[in-house]
């Protein structure tokens, strides 16, 4: 199943999508998201998969540089630590 986390507003879309089937819980993105958007929590199936943290979910597009505008710059970052390619940005 795959988890849309953000909003679309006047300037674009604003989504992390987490692919829960492809996450195995490992947290590795957690630790390498600069701006600690992520965290591990179960699914509705009690499974701990990545997840973007409620209270950020509506400035999403603020705190978060997405993957190619920002990120991609980084040598670590949330796509490049997860092995099983579960997480993408909208944006």
């Amino acid at each position: 199943m795959r988890a849309n986390y953000g909003y679309t507003d006047g300037t674009g879309d604003y989504f992390v999508i987490i692919d829960t089937d492809k996450c195995d819980g490992c947290g590795k993105c957690v630790t390498a998201c600069p701006e600690n958007i992520l965290e591990l929590a179960e699914d509705d199936y009690g499974k701990v998969v990545a997840r973007v943290r409620d209270e950020v979910r509506i400035k999403l597009g603020y705190l978060c540089p997405g993957f190619n505008p920002g990120c991609s710059k980084r040598e670590i970052n949330c796509h490049t630590v997860c092995e099983n390619e579960a997480i993408s940005h909208t944006w």
